[in-house]
């Protein structure tokens, strides 16, 4: 199926959806007039129509009208979804999950037998095209499907697909991920406003601080500890500050974090 030909349809019409639709229109990879969402109310379906993308409150004419469909309903709410879309959902859809644990074993039984089904988990900087993304393939899905939703999602940010064990992982490590970085930001910007500096000055230096230092990750491959040990200097400023950093335990209690939100990821999943 090529990314030109694609009817892409939307279950859920939330911030998440609308920012891998933005990602998808930016980087011209399907047209305006090939994307419908659907939304019980018009609440979030203005900016879609401002999109140029069609809408509608009905979800079953996202089947219709769709090839590639996203459901990104609240999990809560998924099983009632898949159970009114089923008798749509035919071999030419190619169908992703954003429900954050619903398992693809669950997916594929609620669905009818054979559904091309896969299972995305994406984070929050998606809705600026920044993401990190990570999905599984159900058993139905091929390497056709994974490659396409691979290439489509690369608009949106970094797009990996893993075993679905990694994706509550990726939920502890980058969906929780993104407020963690959040709080470290505000506390290196508070540490700026202590010494003096403007808080809207501080705010976006820590930002841009953060936005440098990941980039010189993905371009240089090199492991954050040799990176770190690059801006270290023998009794410089730099190993005063991490020694702090180090005698509060940051590095075990990050870890601590991502354990805790995974272990949490986990135990929705069995809910």
């Amino acid at each position: 199926m090529e990314a030109a030909e694609l009817r892409v349809g939307f279950v859920g019409a939330g911030r998440m959806s609308g920012g891998l639709a933005r990602g998808l229109l930016r980087a011209g990879k399907v047209p305006a007039s090939s994307i419908m969402a659907s939304a019980p109310s018009d609440r979030n379906l203005g900016a879609w129509r401002e999109s140029g993308c069609r809408t509608t409150h009905c979800n079953l004419e996202v089947l219709q009208e769709s090839t590639l469909v996203f459901l990104a309903t609240k999990p809560h709410v998924l099983p009632g979804v898949l159970q009114e879309i089923r008798p749509a959902v035919g071999p030419h859809h190619v169908v992703v999950s954003l429900a954050a644990g619903v398992t693809l074993q669950t997916l594929q039984r609620l669905l009818p037998a054979g559904t091309k089904v896969l299972r995305l988990m994406p984070n929050l900087p998606c809705v600026v095209q920044a993401g990190a993304m990570v999905f599984a393939r159900g058993s139905g899905a091929g390497d056709g499907e994974a490659a396409l939703l691979k290439s489509l999602l690369s608009s949106c940010g970094l797009c990996e697909e893993v075993p679905e064990s990694y994706i509550n992982i990726h939920t502890g490590l980058s969906g929780s991920g993104v407020a963690y970085v959040y709080l470290f930001a505000e506390a290196m910007a508070e540490g700026a406003v202590k010494m003096g500096m403007p808080s809207g000055l501080a705010s976006r230096i820590a930002a841009q601080t953060l936005l440098g230092a990941a980039k010189m990750m993905l371009e240089t491959g090199e492991h954050p500890a040799k990176l770190r040990g690059d801006v270290c200097t023998p009794g410089g400023t730099t190993i005063h500050g991490l020694h702090q950093l180090e005698k509060g335990a940051l590095r075990a209690t990050v870890m601590n974090a991502v354990e805790a939100a995974t272990e949490r990821a986990l135990d929705m999943a069995k809910d």
